[in-house]
């Protein structure tokens, strides 16, 4: 037991490693022995675990997709205000892409040329917003004027452009301008002015 747990802390510490790298200095820029000398690890044990760096992309991808899936919870359908569901997810999200650097690495291979992968995490939020869009609409709660197309792209493109520019510029940042986006977004989708914006990114005003 005691070398199982050793292998799986090795390979958490090399996925860890990997997506530091990827972060820091992209998919293609990054080599396998500086991805073990940051892991602490021989490149044989590193081999043992991963066979190619592009295995190791992978596997940021997959431990980032399973953070994602549970930040991103179908909202249920009895919830009172999927909105306010929308606006503090988008939140929670530009948060832990800011604290969790495998989850951030895996958004950024979405837009790394030298991945050449889809957007696998981009596309999983991009489905998740229309999904809540749709039952915000179903219940009555956007604008009739709404097209909601041009909503779910907006709402996208707000954390994909908030999680990019925070990457160029140590003082931007994403959760500030995401309460900015949303002081003009919100009262456009529900056709409420004056609707006050909640920015909570507290994961207990996720569900009642």
């Amino acid at each position: 037991m005691a070398k199982q747990d050793r292998a799986v802390r090795t390979r958490e510490q090399l996925i860890r490693s990997a997506a530091e790298s990827f972060d820091r200095s992209g998919f293609g820029l990054s080599s396998l022995s500086d991805i073990s000398t940051g892991a602490g690890v021989s490149s044989g044990a590193l081999h043992f675990h991963f066979g190619s760096k592009r295995e190791l992309g992978e596997a940021v991808e997959a431990a980032a997709a399973e953070t994602l899936r549970a930040i991103i919870a179908p909202c249920p359908p009895s919830h009172p205000d999927p909105l306010r569901v929308l606006v503090d997810t988008s939140h929670l999200l530009a948060q832990r892409l800011t604290q969790d650097v495998v989850l951030r690495a895996a958004f950024g291979l979405g837009h790394d040329a030298t991945w050449q992968e889809d957007a696998k995490l981009w596309l999983s939020w991009r489905s998740w917003v229309r999904a809540t869009l749709t039952l915000a609409g179903e219940r009555g709660d956007l604008a009739a004027d709404v097209l909601p197309d041009a909503a779910v792209s907006a709402v996208t493109a707000a954390v994909v452009g908030s999680e990019i520019l925070g990457r160029a510029d140590a003082e931007w940042s994403p959760c500030r301008a995401l309460a900015q986006f949303w002081s003009l977004m919100l009262p456009r989708l529900s056709g409420e002015s004056g609707l006050p914006v909640p920015v909570s990114n507290s994961p207990a005003t996720l569900r009642p």
